[in-house]
């Protein structure tokens, strides 16, 4: 097996705003994996508010490099075991874990959903992203749009205006990216008309969710308090809902594992992305058809799209039937 990486800048249609910060790119590092004449990719990409430092990574696959040319082609969640010895960042394991899946099926000429078993009988809808903006400006782009669910980011809460963007007619969510109060949240939760809204998304700072209670009106779903395994529990009596980013937890190994796991709590389950190219956005669609929710508009919103696989038409999602994943890069 042969290891390989590069660096693409991905650049954003228009600027991204979100309580974190305004961006108009983000940095992406392809990971391809090689065996034979088949290749699988996976990417991971450069996110300042979790402290992602690419070049970082590129020196761990160099001193790693070799250890992983050495292993032999196994099942997946075999490889992923191996990929646990190696002390990586989760982001970095993801891309490595999605790369070995995309290969895996394209050595054994199967889809990701037939090794799996997966039936995909209905795959939930993605929302679209609306950056930080006044309401009038976020419902009019809104209302501009074919897509029927959009995710509105949030710099605290327009308590006076907040509930016009139902009266779109649309399935909206809000995500604050922690910019709520504890105020703010028992002001949604007690507040009859925020149980129209899909879901709230990470209201408050990492760690800081007491004041969340899942059993009044809101549907809170926890990101970043959210990381693997090991948070679903003590989240149970705040949280109704999860966000599973690949890259935040590890890779489609892991999530497969949290689905399974967040289902016996009860918890509604999203897919969701960061800002990236098709090759973590088939990832994502992969196991869409294991969860409620999808926010995988990622390659929608940038315009250097280096990739092609499963893919996302005004929030329908189109899940390749092409071996693996079913990424080609192509450019």
């Amino acid at each position: 097996m042969k290891l390989n990486w590069i660096t693409k800048k991905l650049n954003l249609k228009e600027t991204f705003s979100i309580s974190y910060g305004n961006y108009d790119f983000r940095d992406s590092l392809l990971v391809k994996l090689s065996y034979g004449n088949c290749s699988g990719f996976g990417e991971c990409v450069a996110i300042n508010y979790y402290g992602i430092n690419l070049d970082e990574f590129i020196l761990r696959l160099k001193y790693i490099q070799a250890q992983i040319e050495r292993q032999k082609i196994v099942h997946p969640k075999e490889f992923y075991r191996f990929l646990l010895t190696l002390d990586l960042h989760s982001f970095l394991i993801s891309a490595l874990d999605c790369a070995y899946w995309d290969l895996f099926g394209k050595l054994e000429n199967k889809t990701f959903s037939k090794i799996n078993d997966l039936k995909i009988n209905q795959l939930p809808d993605s929302s679209y992203t609306i950056s930080i903006a006044s309401i009038d400006e976020q419902i009019k782009k809104i209302e501009n749009s074919d897509w029927k669910r959009f995710k509105v980011k949030c710099n605290g809460l327009d308590r006076e205006h907040i509930f016009e963007l139902l009266e779109t007619g649309k399935k909206i969510a809000l995500d604050s990216n922690t910019s709520f109060s504890d105020d703010d949240c028992n002001f949604l939760q007690n507040n009859e008309l925020a149980s129209r809204f899909s879901y709230l998304e990470q209201p408050r700072p990492i760690g800081e969710y007491q004041i969340l209670n899942k059993n009044l009106h809101a549907n809170w779903m926890a990101d970043e308090d959210c990381q693997n395994i090991s948070y679903l529990e003590k989240l149970r009596s705040h949280y109704s809902a999860i966000n599973i980013k690949l890259m935040k937890c590890g890779g489609i190994s892991p999530a497969l594992e949290l689905i399974s796991e967040a289902r016996k709590f009860n918890y509604q389950v999203m897919i969701g992305c960061m800002t990236e190219s098709s090759v973590g956005i088939s990832a994502g669609i992969a196991v869409a058809s294991l969860c409620d929710f999808a926010d995988l508009d990622g390659a929608n919103l940038i315009s250097n799209d280096f990739a092609k696989g499963s893919f996302v038409d005004s929030g329908k999602l189109i899940l390749s039937e092409k071996p693996g994943l079913g990424i080609e890069v192509i450019s």
